[in-house]
């Protein structure tokens, strides 16, 4: 509770350690006292230019105005009744909407949640429910979610895995085609057919479940003749297809779903994060008759599908029309992968700059030296740029990635002044560590 503006960090933060479980981690220490578009304040009354987005959460920015406005209109008639209870348009109106951006030449239905780890989870549940087969597919380096079916998909053990074991059983871990890191798109298919061969026979798979982006896993694209390699072998077995967009989903990468920019359509998508534009909502899209496969009381969640949440996620989807924020993205990509391009050409340590729309990211290696992922020099950069009033994340298998989520209503002079802070502090590290 903000009790007086002139709170510091470091009281908090003392606060902080002394309430709140050790597990829940913390980026930076910082409190926020306000924010507003791109842009937010501490408690100290320092501005920091905000690339981070609430880890996606934020397409729309900071307290949009149409987003809040919803949100108030919705509070005024009524906060909860349980879908499941006594039923609310909004909730149907945004699983109408979903269906009509989600791709496939198919007939689809919607679903619901609160968080991607649940909209993952009952992905998994309708896949098994369809095909009535238990095992699941996902690759190295995805991450989906923190409970603990979620964590069995995720490919990445610290910090996620470690000491929470043991985790459901039939899921397994296929290559994710990673060109930089010497993984073939050949090499990561026959890796699912030596699942097929080594692990679990493909008649008793239900499902292939990827990242179109991969979010905690470092922002590795998957390359488009992997997915339809993927796709190709699902038909031939009979199993299903998910896209977890829980990260790429409502804009960020310059389509609604990243997976419009597939050569195939996926047969279930997870989406979250920016759903909603900073209030808790999830779903999961797909085909009809897939959708249809669990009993009635098979699916739900006492808050799932918010009629508050519900709202703020129609207004989210009328500034995505009103304000071309789909274009926008692709537009701001463009200068984001520009301007670290030419920061790369001064700075030996950038080994790689990449992204799909607004979805980029810099790794960084010991001089350049592609096997030696530098998460050293990766931390001490995101630690001084916030020094100097930009939030960054890092991510990645080796913790070397710097992953850009600013919200895609940010002005290009923001974005020029916070890839300058960037520059900056990338020069400052380096000369301080030579």
């Amino acid at each position: 509770m903000q009790q007086d503006r002139h709170f510091t960090n470091a009281a908090l933060l003392t606060r902080r350690h002394a309430a709140v479980a050790r597990g829940v981690g913390q980026a930076h220490d910082l409190f926020i006292q306000k924010a507003r578009n791109a842009e937010l304040w501490d408690v100290e009354g320092r501005r920091f230019i905000d690339f981070a987005g609430g880890i996606a959460v934020l397409n729309t920015g900071h307290l949009h105005a149409g987003v809040i406005a919803a949100v108030k209109a919705q509070l005024d008639l009524y906060t909860h009744t349980c879908f499941q209870v006594v039923a609310y348009e909004p909730y149907v109106e945004v699983c109408e909407r979903l269906n009509t951006l989600a791709p496939g030449a198919f007939a689809r239905k919607s679903l619901l949640l609160t968080t991607g780890a649940e909209a993952v989870e009952n992905a998994v549940k309708i896949a098994r429910a369809y095909t009535k087969r238990p095992g699941v597919i996902a690759f190295t380096g995805g991450y989906h979610g923190r409970t603990n079916l979620t964590l069995g998909l995720t490919g990445k053990v610290v910090p996620y895995k470690t000491g929470f074991g043991p985790f459901p059983g039939e899921t397994y871990h296929a290559l994710f085609p990673n060109a930089l890191h010497g993984v073939s798109v050949e090499q990561a298919l026959h890796s699912v057919e030596l699942i097929f061969k080594n692990d679990i026979e493909p008649e008793r798979v239900a499902a292939f479940i990827v990242e179109p982006v991969q979010g905690e896993g470092g922002f590795y694209v998957a390359p488009p003749e992997f997915i339809s390699g993927l796709k190709a072998l699902a038909d031939r077995y009979g199993i299903l297809l998910i896209a977890d967009e829980v990260q790429t989903g409502a804009g960020r990468t310059g389509t609604w779903f990243a997976s419009e920019q597939w050569p195939v359509a996926p047969d279930l998508i997870t989406t979250a994060k920016s759903l909603a534009g900073g209030f808790p909502l999830a779903g999961v899209v797909g085909r009809a008759d897939v959708m249809d496969a669990p009993a009635p009381g098979g699916l739900g969640g006492t808050y799932a599908g918010s009629p508050v949440a519900c709202a703020a996620a129609l207004a989210v989807i009328e500034a995505f029309a009103q304000e071309k924020l789909l274009a926008r993205s692709q537009d701001m990509g463009a200068l984001l992968v520009r301007g670290l391009k030419d920061i790369a050409a001064k700075v030996p340590a950038i080994g790689d700059v990449r992204g799909l729309g607004a979805m980029v990211a810099i790794e960084l290696f010991e001089n350049g030296d592609l096997s030696r992922p530098d998460a050293a020099l990766t931390k001490q950069v995101v630690a001084e740029a916030a020094r100097r009033g930009l939030i960054l994340l890092s991510c990645g298998t080796y913790g070397n990635v710097i992953r850009i989520l600013v919200p895609l209503t940010a002005s290009d002079e923001l974005l020029l002044e916070g890839l300058a802070i960037l520059a900056d502090s990338l020069e400052v590290v380096a000369a301080a560590t030579n």
